[in-house]
């Protein structure tokens, strides 16, 4: 039977409503309302039959934005209890709004610095406000922001407050990072950044250092075994090339992604190469990637982030069926025999969560 006007009508009105409160929450600024319109959210995107959900379409809001499956939100810990202390290791991410990979990647992370500093309490913040909106709209998880968690460390008399962030660089958010904690430095005795995944940024793309040259081994290793080769050398003879992708970023930090691809040719890793989402800095756009694997006569790709989380980015920019994917784009070039990917985040890999807790130790003393 076909639908009624009447009815057609309410579905597509009840649709636009749910892109309404869904786009509402798409902002970066938490107020006093922020709480009410995510549970409004909830309720009204709960109440949805299939029909409208399909229906759904804003700014931001589409058929999947809470409908899609990615993980079972019981399985993370937001980590943000009370009670906990005067010392307290705060862990800062970005953020992802994927729940498999915020419970393997950042909360796997979170575990193992607990584990490593028993006598310290690990908390959790994110930056990215747009993504604890979406999380707490879809599954009543709620997630600290900076400057939430900063004040639970007050109200929790926290004395010693250490900072461990995971994103991977100097850039943009860990100095948006350092900024907001610039103004909570009088309420604890002492405040400690520690470093990023890679370290220090250096001065040019030749600069690398310990931190890069362990994650550079890390990945490719973990890469190349899941892809079934024995070696990274075998995979070359194959004529697999494997490529990392990163966000990329305008930021002067994104001289960190030149100097990924240095280490990696300083390793010999002749058949590995870095690339960007955002195409920033110029040589690790996708063309100039294809340009580079295929000029070195690799036929075969495997596609794998250079990303703490394997979320959005990873799923999508890399690894969908839209046309300007990386896995698409590779694809259409013409130039290979297979597109591989890889979905896995960085930060479920045990010897990249022992460089964070090397890095949080470093300033926590020990």
């Amino acid at each position: 039977m076909v639908a009624g006007t009447d009815e057609v009508a309410s579905d597509q009105e009840a649709a636009d409503h749910v892109a309404d409160l869904i786009d509402a929450i798409y902002v970066q600024e938490r107020t006093d309302d922020t709480d009410a319109q995510c549970e409004e959210a909830k309720k009204a995107c709960d109440a949805l039959t299939d029909v409208q959900k399909e229906l759904v379409s804003g700014e931001y809001a589409d058929p999947d934005y809470s409908g899609r499956d990615t993980g079972d939100v019981s399985a993370d810990d937001p980590h943000n209890a009370d009670d906990i202390g005067e010392n307290e290791i705060l862990v800062v991410s970005f953020g992802t709004s994927f729940n498999e990979s915020r419970a393997v990647d950042i909360k796997g992370i979170e575990d193992a610095i607990q584990k490593a500093y028993p006598d310290w309490s690990v908390r959790r913040a994110f930056t990215a406000q747009i993504i604890i909106n979406h999380v707490q709209a879809r599954d009543n998880e709620k997630i600290d922001n900076m400057d939430q968690a900063l004040q639970r460390a007050i109200d929790n008399g926290v004395k010693n407050l250490v900072i461990q962030p995971t994103h991977l660089m100097h850039g943009a958010e860990y100095d948006e990072l350092s900024e907001a904690v610039e103004s909570y430095q009088d309420k604890f005795e002492s405040v400690k950044i520690a470093e990023p995944l890679l370290g220090a940024v250096g001065s040019d793309a030749a600069a690398i250092n310990e931190d890069k040259a362990a994650v550079a081994e890390t990945v490719t290793a973990e890469a190349v075994k899941t892809a079934g080769y024995d070696s990274l050398d075998v995979a070359k003879e194959d004529h697999t090339a494997f490529v990392f992708l990163g966000h990329g970023t305008s930021h002067t930090a994104k001289v960190t992604y030149s100097q990924m691809q240095s280490q990696m040719d300083a390793l010999g890793y002749d058949n590995v190469f870095i690339g960007t989402v955002e195409g920033e800095p110029e040589d690790t756009s996708c063309e100039a990637v294809i340009d580079k694997v295929k000029e070195a006569g690799y036929t075969k790709i495997v596609l794998r982030p250079l990303m703490v989380v394997a979320g959005d980015h990873a799923n999508n920019d890399m690894a969908g069926d839209d046309d300007d994917s990386w896995k698409s784009m590779f694809e259409a070039s013409g130039n290979f025999d297979s597109v591989d990917t890889q979905i896995a985040g960085l930060g479920g890999i045990s010897a990249i969560q022992d460089i964070y807790i090397a890095h949080t130790g470093a300033v926590i003393g020990k």
